[in-house]
């Protein structure tokens, strides 16, 4: 599939924080784009009470990031400079497209080693590509898929270099590709058996969420309104609903394929269990940017069960369910 593993695009110096340094990096492009929505990353730190003790790295989105070839164009025809309206995350016209459309996605067993890994990310991408065509299809919105990167090696996008602390896998605006770790993603998965393929999966679907918010000028919502705010605990929250939101996205897609993607019990409990590892309890307030262990875990559970995107509209509940 054209445009499936792009070579690492060619971009200006990178100025960031070295390992161990800060915890937000600093990118500056001219002109001034969005940063990389970033997955949550956690390692394994002990055991209590029979649950792995988890360290939690998490990024705040609040730098800025300079496009490739051109100003960006969403599905709704918004481009990075105009003023995004609130209706566009909060009555979007996907919320009315009802549940995602089963696409009888099968996929390939997850062997050891890095070739199997992509293998398995291929074929979950293209299948994420024909669910998320479908909804914007009844929509009537333009959809183009996401360009993806699998990375078994450093590497260089335009919302900076790859792999970076902390992050198996982050969805970069600037140039509308995934960027996923094929080697990063066992590794912080706190040593999940690769039978439990929905632990990566929802990680792939967590990150094509941030390109299904991208399309529809939910994201560029959520940046700019993340931008004009001075106070940190409002920059966090609209940070949690984005984060919340993709989350309730790759929920509502496992849910959808659950005939052909059946998860046993064990598998759910280890998806559920893994999701609640990686939320961010234990950071102090302002990096609290992705949501609490229980809402991270929540949001997947309320899309899995119900598939409807109605349900996945973070933007009109209260400041509680996106803690």
């Amino acid at each position: 599939m054209a445009g499936r593993h792009p070579p690492p695009a060619p971009a200006p110096a990178v100025v960031h924080d070295p390992p161990g340094g800060p915890r937000e990096a600093v990118y500056r492009y001219e002109p001034r784009r969005r940063p990389p929505r970033r997955a949550v990353d956690v390692t394994a730190a002990g055991v209590l009470g029979g649950l792995a003790g988890l360290a939690v790295l998490v990024v705040l989105g609040l730098a800025t990031f300079g496009g490739v070839g051109g100003a960006r164009v969403t599905a709704s025809g918004l481009r990075a400079g105009d003023t995004v309206s609130s209706e566009t995350a909060t009555a979007n016209r996907l919320y009315a497209t009802g549940p995602l459309t089963p696409v009888r996605c099968r996929l390939p067993r997850i062997d050891p080693g890095a070739a199997s890994m992509r293998r398995f990310m291929d074929e979950l991408s293209d299948c994420l590509d024909g669910a998320w065509k479908g909804q914007f299809g009844k929509a009537r919105m333009a959809y183009a898929p996401p360009s993806r990167v699998f990375w078994d090696a450093p590497g260089r996008s335009p919302c900076g270099t790859y792999p970076s602390p902390g992050a198996s896998a982050f969805y970069c605006p600037a140039n509308n590709t995934m960027y996923v770790g094929l080697d990063h993603i066992i590794e912080t998965s706190g040593g999940e058996p690769l039978s439990n393929f929905a632990v990566f999966a929802r990680v792939i679907a967590h990150e094509y969420g941030h390109h299904v918010q991208e399309r529809a000028g939910i994201l560029l919502y959520g940046q700019q309104r993340m931008e004009r705010s001075r106070d940190v605990p409002a920059r966090t929250e609209t940070s949690r609903r984005i984060e919340l939101q993709a989350q309730c996205f790759a929920g509502a897609f496992l849910g959808a394929e659950r005939r052909t993607l059946p998860m046993t019990r064990r598998q759910y409990e280890a998806l559920m269990t893994d999701v609640r590892g990686r939320g961010d309890d234990r950071q102090p307030a302002e990096k609290r940017d992705h949501g609490s262990g229980d809402n991270y875990a929540g949001w997947v559970a309320k899309g899995y069960r119900d598939q409807r995107l109605a349900v996945c509209n973070t933007w009109t509940v209260s400041s509680d369910e996106v803690g």
